[in-house]
């Protein structure tokens, strides 16, 4: 399929959200962590130019896609909507209309919601934001169970890391993926041989849960 060239999003706006945005995902959990969304913003801006999208949306899409996690995890896509719309740079550089397609497209994002992104736009975030490589999203899980459950020992981590694959990623799990020039759907496959194979599973995820408590 012919790709089209990938634009790049204007300098000073990446150099905004480098200043007042990303670093604010330092502060919250390692799983979440400035890796993750830069990760987000790469992934986005390269799904991008297959569509005929605004470049600069989708970037600020990408970098604000969850930093409602300040306010907690249950409603951090509703927050971080509202984050990216009352920030005043945003409203500087965006229409009204621009800046309603860009909360809506992050409160689409996460993997849990009951409904399929409203617009390419979020089709976008939510497809990048899968990230959808076996070893990341066991160290992911990992370190999210580390982050918010210190109780539990590392049986209670395996379980909690099991119950969580197989929910959002084993076949009939919850994830959907939106974008078909993605190579997630491939990678999925790669993850779920994994989750059917408990020995390769639990081999994984002691090697990632030794290597997390070590750099703790």
């Amino acid at each position: 399929m012919y790709l089209r060239r990938m634009k790049r999003p204007d300098p000073s706006l990446v150099a905004y959200a480098e200043a007042e945005i990303i670093p604010r995902y330092e502060h919250f959990d390692r799983a979440h962590g400035t890796d993750h969304v830069r990760t987000v913003i790469a992934q986005s801006l390269a799904l991008a130019a297959h569509y005929d999208v605004d470049i600069n949306m989708v970037y600020a899409i990408a970098a604000y896609h969850d930093t409602g996690l300040a306010y907690g995890r249950e409603r951090h896509h509703i927050d971080a909507g509202r984050i990216l719309a009352e920030d005043a740079e945003v409203r500087r550089r965006f229409t009204g209309e621009q800046i309603e397609v860009m909360r809506e497209a992050v409160e689409d994002h996460r993997a849990s919601s009951d409904h399929a992104p409203r617009t390419v736009y979020g089709r976008i975030v939510a497809e990048a934001d899968r990230v959808i490589d076996p070893a990341t999203i066991i160290r992911r899980t990992v370190q999210y169970g580390l982050a918010n459950y210190p109780a539990l020992d590392r049986e209670g981590h395996y379980a909690r890391c099991l119950d969580h694959l197989q929910k959002k990623y084993a076949e009939g799990g919850y994830l959907r993926l939106w974008i078909a020039e993605s190579d997630n759907a491939l990678r999925l496959e790669e993850l779920r041989t994994i989750i059917r194979d408990p020995q390769q599973l639990r081999r994984l995820f002691d090697e990632t849960f030794d290597a997390e408590t070590a750099a703790e």
